[in-house]
């Protein structure tokens, strides 16, 4: 079995775009996958194409060589949006090999160590912010459609949620300066009066769904360690899920996790073992995300093993498409170490018809993927008709 053609998707996810690979053999076997980057999908797409000539006329099935010889052919630029384009195509590459052996990728790689894995709700809120008109829900003006969103999601069966900075009004926002540019953006404070808002918008969820759903806050990249460690001082009566942080410093997460009592996850920004390792060694957070479009399926298999040997559980950081989806819980399903898995239900409505098959969600958990490969694959007529046409991509 040979490769012999590679092709990139980038497709309108609303307020983002989902990049997909393709991989075509001469046997007839194609293998899918996804390494999505809501900011840098020419760049994704152009280290795809720069690396197709060392894969072109190679066998697949021996995927951790092909991974290797992609790693070596952009040694100079480790890490960022290369390991991104290694990532979609060795899911590609994984999806074949399965495929070709009749298997699931759950099965390829010793599965299942469980057959439906929690999930929750993310971006809760934060994707109705500049978007509800399209997703058909009614607008995020005050803080009671906050608590109608939280029993929402109740009702819906899910036993967690996500959120980020939302600010009500008309029109609604998200705080994300870490994502932002310009004058008065890089310092990384909170003022008393956004302390203040963080407490009632966390405490507006936590009474809307009760005691028994989690509840966890991304601060993403948008604060210091000092403003870090306040809100997350503010926020220990609410017995978050996690408070998450993502930060270049093991040392600073680790000094935010010390000062409180609320739970610290952190890592969906890292790459590979190496990156994990410090982190892990100082225990510098109580959950690990791992981003598997971002990483790869077989280097995050190999990161939680990493991570299980410290005693540390993973979280699948997933707010993709829902090939990312198949493939994070086809993750989950491998190690013996998941605390819970992201998955995004607020989203565009031609998201069910990229694939064949969609993900199995009921009661809050998802049902692990049993049919060969992903367990779904792209409708390639549908990923046409939705290409990105514009650069939209804030919140």
């Amino acid at each position: 079995m040979k490769i012999i053609n590679i092709e990139s998707y980038v497709v309108d996810g609303g307020w983002r775009p989902w990049i997909f690979v393709k991989v075509e053999t001469d046997e007839g076997v194609t293998g899918y996958g996804e390494c999505s980057d809501g900011r840098n999908p020419n760049g994704i797409v152009g280290c795809i194409r720069d690396l197709t000539p060392l894969l072109i006329n190679q066998d697949p099935r021996p995927y951790e060589m092909r991974f290797w010889d992609m790693i070596r052919g952009s040694r100079q630029s480790p890490g960022g949006i290369i390991a991104k384009a290694i990532a979609g195509i060795e899911c590609a590459l994984i999806d074949i090999k399965a495929k070709a052996l009749g298997i699931s990728v759950v099965e390829l790689f010793g599965g299942p160590t469980r057959e439906k894995v929690r999930v929750y709700w993310s971006h809760c809120g934060s994707s109705r912010v500049n978007n509800y008109e399209l997703l058909g829900v009614r607008p995020i003006r005050t803080m009671n459609d906050i608590s109608l969103l939280g029993k929402e999601v109740v009702s819906k069966g899910f036993t967690a949620l996500k959120t980020n900075i939302i600010i009500p009004g008309n029109p609604a926002s998200v705080y994300f300066p870490g994502f932002a540019s310009g004058i008065g953006t890089t310092d990384g404070n909170v003022s008393n009066s956004l302390l203040r808002h963080i407490e009632e918008l966390i405490g507006t969820f936590r009474q809307a769904v009760g005691k028994d759903v989690d509840v966890n806050l991304d601060l993403n990249f948008n604060f210091k360690p000092e403003a870090c460690m306040r809100i997350a001082k503010v926020l220990e009566q609410f017995d978050l899920l996690w408070l998450e942080i993502d930060m270049y410093n093991h040392e600073a997460i680790r000094q935010i996790k010390d000062s409180t009592s609320t739970k610290i996850c952190t890592g969906e920004n890292l790459y590979y073992m190496h990156d994990f390792l410090p982190y892990f060694n100082s225990r510098a957070a109580d959950v690990f995300m791992i981003d598997v479009p971002w990483n790869g399926f077989s280097q995050s298999k190999k990161i939680c093993d990493l991570a299980d040997v410290y005693q540390l559980n993973i979280a699948p950081h997933n707010y993709y498409s829902h090939l990312a989806t198949f493939m994070s819980a086809s993750l989950c399903a491998v190690v013996p170490n998941v605390r819970i898995m992201e998955v995004d239900i607020d989203d565009v409505p031609w998201k069910d018809e990229l694939i064949t098959n969609i993900p199995e969600i009921s009661d809050g958990y998802m049902k692990v993927p049993t049919e060969p490969g992903w367990g779904t694959d792209l409708n390639e007529e549908v990923v046409q008709a939705h290409l990105w046409k514009n650069t939209r991509g804030e919140w």
